[in-house]
């Protein structure tokens, strides 16, 4: 516990302060610069858009796969929005949960979230669905560890 000269010594310091000296924390942060055409930031690797059923795959700050169409989750069972990194591959996943072919699976979540070849009308129980095209290129690009950056 302070004593109430040290208190008072530390109030003191604190207000002979200029404004904004002294610490970083004062400077409001800027927000990260989106990539053009995205709704996602260059330390995505893929990028997706709930609200807008589209996914790309980026590098370097500049998209080099997409605009694609992606179908996210049922509303009782919704794709998760946040970021997440690319945790394991299957070029030929079958669920067990499901009973389902899920093929060029690239999870992403510790839930078993994937993107993978699926319907482009008929949504998943949390998955995104691409293409077939889309899921080959979705699987082939992205590497364990890649940032994945899911957007509302």
């Amino acid at each position: 516990m302070l004593s109430r000269i040290a208190m008072v010594s530390v109030t003191a310091a604190a207000t002979a302060l200029p404004l904004g000296a002294g610490s970083a924390a004062a400077e409001p942060a800027s927000a990260p610069e989106l990539v053009p055409g995205t709704p996602c930031t260059a330390t995505a690797h893929a990028c997706v858009s709930l609200s807008q059923n589209r996914a790309w795959l980026i590098r370097a700050g500049e998209v080099y796969y997409g605009e694609a169409s992606a179908l996210g989750g049922r509303p009782e069972s919704p794709t998760p929005a946040g970021v997440f990194h690319v945790t394991w591959k299957n070029k030929d996943h079958h669920s067990r949960e499901f009973d389902a072919p899920m093929p060029n699976s690239v999870f992403f979540t510790n839930t078993g979230v994937a993107f993978h070849q699926g319907s482009l009308t008929e949504r998943s129980a949390g998955c995104l669905h691409l293409s077939k095209k889309s899921s080959a290129v979705f699987f082939d690009k992205l590497q364990v560890g890649d940032e994945v950056q899911v957007v509302p």
